[in-house]
């Protein structure tokens, strides 16, 4: 029988808060687009909240999926000095090179959304597997697993991303050369959180 579900009032606080400005921000610069990631992230949250009712979620995994939706409303919303490199007309934080022409912001953030995922679809599959009455271990074959979940995620959010330039004129999405980074970087994440509860043996 699954244990209770973890509390999750204070990060559900901290979301809808910085959701609530993110709103605001959204209306006060006319981003349409940011408004259709803000519906879609309330879509997710529910998912997360289901998911989290049937594997238990730990507190950091749910306070890192939230910094996670945190960082994504910021790069979208926040705009950076003019005299920053940033690769793109918009001068957003998601544009902004953190290190030139190499990592973007855009780039860290979904190394780190997709390693999170990642450790997300772990605690999900060991969850499958302890309901049968199993001790459970990160071996190499089920880390394989989570990794490519993780990686579909990934995917999935690409696919979301192109429905938003489908219905959202002049979107900050990028073209195809962005969406192969962006795959990259979520390869990256996907593979070091893997790789971290593989060695960790026990991690959660």
């Amino acid at each position: 029988m699954p244990k209770k579900p973890r509390s999750i009032l204070g990060v559900a606080i901290f979301t809808m808060s910085y959701l609530l400005v993110a709103v605001v921000g959204a209306f006060s610069s006319g981003s349409k687009e940011f408004l259709f990631y803000i519906a879609v992230m309330l879509v997710l949250m529910g998912a997360v909240w289901a998911v989290h009712r049937r594997v238990n979620l730990t507190n950091p995994t749910l306070w890192a999926l939230s910094l996670w939706g945190l960082l994504h409303m910021m790069g979208g919303l926040i705009t950076v000095p003019e005299s920053w490199p940033i690769d793109g007309e918009s001068s957003v934080l998601y544009n902004l090179w953190l290190i030139p022409d190499f990592l973007k912001y855009d780039h860290a953030v979904h190394a780190f959304g997709f390693g999170v995922t990642t450790w997300v679809c772990w605690q999900g599959l060991r969850s499958v597997l302890q309901a049968t009455g199993n001790s459970v271990t990160p071996t190499f074959g089920l880390m394989v697993l989570a990794w490519a979940c993780g990686l579909g995620f990934g995917a999935a959010n690409e696919v979301i991303e192109f429905i938003a330039v489908l219905l959202v004129p002049n979107t900050n999405v990028g073209g195809y050369i962005n969406t192969g980074w962006d795959l990259i970087a979520n390869l990256t994440g996907a593979t070091v959180a893997a790789t971290l509860i593989y060695l960790k043996g026990g991690a959660k």
